[in-house]
């Protein structure tokens, strides 16, 4: 009895310490608030005006912006909650939810979404297009979405992530990131990219955003080296197996690494 209370103790005490578990049992309020999208500070160095303007300005202006990395922070700059269609001036809303609490409606939105943009690229895979599978990965508990939704309240895009460990080393996993034809090439997939960026910055000890892509996929494939990604290490390679026959993989795992702060970015995807 005493044997068993005390591995039940010691498992209890491992889950809580370890710094990803904790980020992922927080609620979506405090995920944006001390991962995401951290109150900036007002007083920065000389060489950015002390007064600062909204983020979305800064975002446009590529500056990289200094985040207070105060635990006790209360607020998260709410600029980042809208963007503006540079071409044709209709604002987005932006939106952090975890998967949990994503309604089933906006769940089969993002659904449809990958399938209109990427389902060919899965039917030409090994992989192949699995619906039942996808769609219980999308559900998974720690997943958190960034939504892109018109005016309307329609989804437009969005982009999925994770905290989590792969192959022992903390990361940001990309899960998805997908946007309508008529946001494509707006900077909007670099903005969202950015806030992939801050939460990998602001989340110790992860200093890589890690993703992966069908290597069929060149659009996507320049869209992400443009962005700094590169092969990960544990990206599969060609392989010879017996009989003369060769393992050629046809996707790639791409990551990047990122420093102690908030780097943004909406140059043209």
């Amino acid at each position: 009895m005493s044997m068993t209370t005390s591995k039940e103790n010691a498992k209890r005490k491992r889950i809580a310490t370890d710094p990803i578990e904790i980020v992922n049992k927080k609620n979506d309020d405090q995920f944006i608030r001390e991962h995401l999208c951290p109150r900036y500070d007002t007083n920065p160095p000389p060489i950015i005006n002390s007064h600062l303007p909204p983020l979305p300005h800064l975002i446009q202006a590529g500056l990289s912006v200094p985040f207070l990395t105060d635990e006790n922070s209360q607020h998260s700059d709410p600029s980042w909650t809208s963007w503006t269609h540079p071409r044709t001036n209709i604002s987005y809303s932006l939106a952090l939810i975890s998967a949990g609490s994503l309604s089933s409606v906006d769940l089969e939105a993002c659904y449809r979404l990958i399938e209109e943009t990427s389902r060919a690229d899965y039917e030409a895979s090994t992989t192949g297009w699995k619906p039942v599978k996808k769609m219980a990965e999308m559900k998974s508990p720690e997943l958190r979405y960034i939504l892109v939704k018109s005016p309307q309240g329609d989804v437009r895009g969005f982009t999925s992530l994770m905290a989590t460990y792969e192959e022992g080393e903390p990361v940001v996993y990309c899960y998805e990131i997908h946007l309508k034809p008529d946001l494509q090439r707006t900077g909007l997939g670099r903005l969202l990219m950015s806030f992939l960026e801050s939460v990998a910055a602001h989340t110790p000890p992860i200093e890589k955003i890690m993703l992966t892509c069908f290597l069929r996929n060149k659009k996507a494939l320049a869209f992400y080296k443009s962005f700094g990604f590169t092969q990960d290490p544990i990206s599969p390679v060609p392989k010879k197996l017996r009989y003369g026959r060769e393992f050629i993989p046809d996707y790639v795992i791409m990551s990047k690494n990122v420093k102690r702060e908030a780097i943004v970015d909406t140059a043209s995807r």
